[in-house]
This record gives structure tokens, C-alpha cells and sequence, in this order.
């Protein structure tokens, strides 16, 4: 189950408390402490392929979109 639809459900549970309280007690997304679930890309959200370096927190995919605006230069 992703994010979004974790979200969805609330609108149908919201005039009944109770199970609303249940549902997020057992369905909520783990808060994750290591791994490759706890850093996304800040650009589009991917959570794999992710470079930290110099503090850019992009995956490979957006850095090679934007590498020459942020300063970077291509050799070879």
C-alpha cells in the first residue's frame, strides 16, 4: 500500500472515529530509522539510486538533469 492510498481512506473513515483510530494504528507507514526507505530524492521522490555527495539528496536520474545549472561539469 503507498502513501497516497493510506490517505484516501481517511475521508471514508472520517465520521467514525473508533475505526479511523484503528486504521492508522495498524496501517500508518513505518518510520524508518536506516535503509533505503529513509532518504528521497527532493526533486521527485525516488527512493533508490539516491546521491547524498556534497549534500544534494538527488537521485542519479534528476542530478544528470540538472548537474550543469547547479555547477557540475561533464568530462570525457
Amino acid at each position: 500500500m503507498t502513501t497516497s492510498d493510506y490517505r484516501k481512506v481517511f475521508k471514508q473513515l472520517k465520521n467514525k472515529p473508533a475505526k479511523l483510530a484503528k486504521y492508522k494504528k495498524h496501517n500508518a507507514p513505518k518510520e524508518r530509522s536506516n535503509g533505503i526507505a529513509l532518504r528521497k530524492c527532493i526533486r521527485c521522490g525516488r527512493m533508490r539510486a539516491h546521491n547524498r555527495k556534497y549534500g544534494l539528496n538527488l537521485c542519479r536520474q534528476c542530478f544528470r538533469d540538472i548537474a550543469v545549472k547547479i555547477g557540475f561539469k561533464k568530462y570525457s
